[in-house]
This record gives structure tokens, sequence and C-alpha cells, in this order.
């Protein structure tokens, strides 16, 4: 008789909770649940260059009355579950990120909607939003956390190996986006991976990584390189 083959048990799971945060606060970050009142300086940190809104569903918004109307039915939405990223050293706020495909059943959660106005991109606000949001999913008990990008958009897929998430190959045509086809980069960590990225996320995001002009001294990418468990092969250098 054929031996049968199954996955590994999955004793006492316990679903985690929805995300239901309105404040998540790291040491450079300040993430707030999105809501009308951060809308008028979004719109206008947004303006500085439309292509932030090359590869999103939506956008770019012509008018702050249009990009006010779908910032209120976006603070309403429970899921995607949307964050405004604020500054703390401005107390601005300068970019949108959320999770979504929220799966709470599964342990799966997906980080995504990520626009970012040009001040805020490669920046340590930046990064440190999303470790804010892939330390609540772990710490809330998710199994899995996901990134997913337009296969073309090769600073998301960069930005998803600095982060030490694993690259899990291409979906071909999985949607279509203004009009145009979409084949979808994944990528994703486990929790068995939580461990070890949050040591890297904490090394690099130490006071003592960057200098007086706000330099790192160690890469992210270098200190996650060794959680990762497959690689982009589409990126010689994340």
């Amino acid at each position: 008789m054929k031996q049968k083959m199954f996955g590994a048990p999955v004793p006492d799971w316990v679903a985690p909770p929805a995300p239901d945060a309105d404040l998540l606060e790291g040491r450079y970050a300040r993430l707030e649940h999105l809501e009308e009142r951060h809308a008028h300086q979004l719109f206008r940190a947004n303006l500085e260059d439309d292509a932030i809104w090359d590869y999103l569903p939506y956008g770019p918004f012509p008018s702050e009355v249009g990009y006010l109307r779908w910032a209120k039915d976006a603070s309403a939405s429970e899921d995607p579950y949307y964050y405004a990223v604020i500054d703390r050293e401005t107390g601005q706020p300068g970019g949108v990120m959320s999770y979504l495909r929220i799966t709470p059943a599964v342990g799966c959660i997906e980080l995504g909607h990520i626009c970012l106005s040009p001040r805020l991109q490669r920046s340590r606000v930046a990064t440190e939003a999303m470790i804010l949001m892939i330390a609540w999913a772990f710490g809330a008990g998710y199994r899995r956390f996901e990134w997913k990008c337009d296969a073309l958009n090769m600073p998301s897929r960069r930005a998803a190996q600095r982060l030490g998430l694993s690259y899990e190959g291409i979906f071909r045509q999985a949607t279509i986006v203004k009009g145009r086809n979409r084949d979808t980069a994944w990528f994703a960590a486990t929790d068995k991976e939580w461990p070890g990225l949050e040591a890297a996320y904490g090394a690099w995001l130490d006071p003592a990584n960057f200098d007086a002009g706000g330099q790192q001294q160690e890469r992210l990418a270098d200190l996650t390189r060794l959680v990762r468990v497959a690689s982009d092969p589409a990126l010689t250098d994340a």
C-alpha cells in the first residue's frame, strides 16, 4: 500500500484576531488608523510625484475632494485595514499602507496598498512602518505574512527581500490593473522565521546603526539575508 503523506500537525490552533489596533508606534514611525483628518496632508505630500500610483489600482487623484472621498471610504474598511504613516520627527503623515486578505482562520495576512510620498521612500520611517506591521501580525499569532506586488515593480520586490521575506514565485496573468495585465510576484515570511527577522530588525533600527547624517552602517538586506529561504532571481542585489 502506498504510504500517505500529510503536512505537520498544527495542534491547539487558535485563530488570531483581525487587525484592530488604532496605533502602532516605533522609534521613527507611528502608524495611525487612516481617518479623514489625514487626507489633506497626505494629498499634498502625494502631489510631489504621480509615479507613486503607477502600480496601485487607483490614483492619481486630480483633486483633494477625490482623495478625501477615497480616504473616507478607506477609513471605514476592515479589509483592507488602512494606516497613515507618520514621521515621528515632523509629526506629518506622508504615506499609507494596509493589511489585506486578512484570514485569521488559517493565520494568514498580507501587507499592501503601500503608497509612500517621495520624502518617505527609502527612509527609516517607511521601513520601520513596515516592520511594525510585520511585528504586530506575528505578535498577534499569525502564521504567515505575505507581500505581493506587480512583477514589474522592482522597487517593491527589492523592499520585500530587504525585509527578509522569501520569494515564492510569479503568478502569471494574475489580474488586470488599470487596463493592463499584471503578473504578481509573491513573497512571504512565516512565524518560524520571525525570531530571526525580529533580531535583524532590532539591530538595523538601533540608533547606533546610523551615523550623524542618518546613513546606515549595516544594510537591512545583509542582516535579513540568512533568514530568507529563497532569493528573487530578478534581483542581483536586494
